[in-house]
């Protein structure tokens, strides 16, 4: 049974009146379907954070805190205003541990600030996908006793394989990674979890709630953000049920909206944060995952399988992972580095060619599909982190991007970020310190050490597989991350794409259905849903560009990279062919945003509470 998030209510008047606003709006744009989010066999033993139970009129508990220092007001425009002290955009792994260290810091020195949690999805967990052997090394240092605690990490990783696959082989190599310590999760549980812990210590979480603008000063200073309107239909009337959005602001923002942030980016930019840090630009991999329940005979809980080569080329970088869960379950999944070149690779089918390998379907057969899911991630490791400080705020986690390449883990650095921020941040509403000691903090961590010592794995493979598998195998084992030289990144990846002239159509195998599948059988299974009702969130700067340019010179890529067939060419009444956006199927998954090759594409927010609905990704 899904558990009833329990909202953090003051006794204040002012404070009450803040909080059923932000009900009244949840309330008017509930969309269907909310509370199938978990399939047969999900673990439900922690909390659900769901948009459709976040907003029940109950009374406030008798314990529950919030600071005088959070206000209502109404402000100048349209949109009422809420006012706090910290402001945290998204409920990832960094957001709620930033959340969840500034409150253990307010207890610790006898102070008392107001944090406030925005999640797009519609309940906490909603929207995260990861692989996950999971390193719990922030964890550790950020809640000590997450074992007694109840934490959903139970499976330590139990032996560590790495394959070489060729279309009817897998080729044992040595093992690079070192799992021991680590465990196969659920990332969407532990966040959840993550979220119950947040709410305990007195953090306010709002899923549901879509942050689609950021807001200035006077000055030029981030002072929070703004939440999209709800109610507007595709022609851009009001509904019945429309609602203004609301201003969130916040003493301190902090951006914690996972790779390739819609705030996060547009920061980058108008700050020119790349350049004040002196990194290189993004790049980013495409990762694709099911979850599976198989034979019990066949399940062997920790087991950990990487792969490289097929079904990829030799000049795409990417790989294949395969992890046995607790419950009889497997995740498995291929991640497609976008900076591919072939403009007719469909990464999609891609993965479903992966499941028909030997070595591969031997644990599939017999079993069934849970759930399915998509998710870019960051893989420009050490060169690519920004200068992460604006003026009013900081990202943090995945939208400043610290993921560990050749680990093939981000969770802990993500956390670990929030951590740096939360600390820094206490400091500066309570000791006026400057936010930039947060970037400070980072370079004296041991992300930054870790990061510099990964930064040559990645680039290596800009030169081909064998090349690249050549230089890592140097970089790890000989020159252990102390080699002088830092490798640059290639292109960015809407550039790396070739001409469809340069290469010939690939022809993919017809979906079986019982070890691969077509999109809209994924996409059921992803309980992805939005209000068909609305203005599209994905928007072309140009609309002329699709059939101008993508479709002549490229052969339609945005029909191949998205794995949801958001994007389709159909005829017209001309018989020409348009460009059609599916916009309800988006699993917000950023790769449109980022491989588009003449970036024409712009993800923005849709209505909150829309996109998919993981349970056990």
């Amino acid at each position: 049974m899904m558990l009833m998030f329990r909202s953090i209510a003051s006794k204040s008047k002012t404070s009450n009146t803040a909080l059923l606003l932000l009900r009244a709006i949840a309330s008017q744009s509930l969309h269907s379907n909310i509370t199938n989010l978990h399939p047969p066999n999900a673990n439900h033993s922690y909390h659900s954070f769901s948009r459709r139970h976040a907003f029940s009129f109950s009374k406030p508990r008798a314990n529950s805190r919030v600071p005088t220092s959070q206000s209502f007001c109404t402000a100048s425009s349209d949109r009422d205003s809420i006012e706090y002290d910290v402001v945290i955009v998204g409920a990832g792994p960094a957001g709620l541990s930033a959340a969840i260290r500034i409150k253990q810091m307010c207890r610790e020195r006898n102070a008392d600030l107001s944090v406030c949690v925005l999640e797009k999805g519609a309940e906490v967990g909603a929207h995260i996908l990861s692989g996950n052997v999971f390193e719990p090394r922030a964890l550790n240092e950020l809640l000590p006793q997450w074992k007694e605690q109840e934490a959903p990490i139970t499976t330590p990783v139990s032996s560590d394989k790495f394959w070489f696959l060729t279309k009817g082989r897998a080729i044992s190599l040595p093992s690079p990674f070192n799992n021991k310590g680590n465990y196969v999760i659920s990332l969407s549980q532990l966040v959840r979890w993550l979220g119950a812990k947040a709410e305990e210590l007195g953090v306010e979480i709002y899923p549901g709630f879509a942050a689609s603008e950021v807001l200035y000063d006077a000055n030029n200073k981030v002072i929070g953000i703004g939440t999209n309107d709800m109610g507007i239909s595709k022609d851009g009337s009001k509904k019945e049920n429309f609602q203004h959005g609301v201003e969130i602001k916040g003493r301190i923002t902090l951006l914690a909206e996972g790779c390739r942030g819609s705030l996060s980016e547009k920061i980058m930019k108008k700050y020119h944060l790349r350049e004040k840090g002196g990194s290189e630009h993004q790049t980013y991999a495409l990762g694709i995952k099911e979850v599976w329940e198989i034979d019990e005979k066949k399940h062997q809980p920790g087991a950990v399988i990487h792969t490289l080569g097929w079904p990829l080329d030799h000049k795409t970088y990417g790989g294949s992972f395969l992890y046995h869960m607790k419950d009889k379950q497997i995740s498995i999944g291929l991640v497609v580095a976008l900076n591919y070149q072939n403009p007719f690779m469909n990464p999609y089918e891609e993965f479903q060619k992966l499941k028909h390998h030997p070595a591969i379907k031997s644990f599939l057969e017999g079993g069934t599909v849970i759930q399915y899911g998509a998710r870019t991630l960051n893989e420009g490791g050490f060169q690519s982190i920004p200068y992460p400080v604006f003026p009013g705020g900081a990202i943090i986690g995945c939208s400043a991007g610290f993921m560990n390449v050749p680990k093939i883990k981000g969770t802990h650095t993500a956390m670990k970020s929030g951590m740096l921020a939360a600390e820094v941040t206490f400091g500066a509403l309570n000791e006026g310190l400057d936010m930039d000691m947060y970037w400070d903090a980072l370079r004296n961590s041991w992300i930054w050490e870790e990061l510099h010592k990964s930064r040559n794995y990645r680039p290596a493979f800009e030169y081909g597989l064998i090349p690249g598998l050549a230089l890592s195998g140097l970089e790890h084992y000989i020159f252990k991350g102390r080699h002088p030289v830092t490798l640059k990144h290639g292109k960015p990846d809407h550039e790396a794409m070739n001409t469809a002239k340069s290469h010939s159509p690939i022809h993919y195998p017809k979906a079986d259905g019982v070890l691969s599948f077509d999109v809209p059988t994924s996409l059921h299974r992803s309980n992805t849903n939005h209000e068909h009702d609305q203005p599209p969130h994905l928007r072309l700067r140009d609309p002329k560009i699709p059939e101008l340019v993508n479709l002549p010179v490229y052969a339609a890529p945005e029909s191949r990279y998205c794995p949801a067939r958001v994007y389709e060419y159909v005829a017209d009444e001309q018989n020409q062919m348009k460009l059609q956006i599916n916009a309800q199927n988006c699993l917000h998954c950023k790769a449109c945003d980022i491989k588009d090759p003449k970036q024409n594409i712009e993800w923005t927010v849709p209505e909150g509470g829309g996109g998919p609905g993981y349970s056990v990704m």
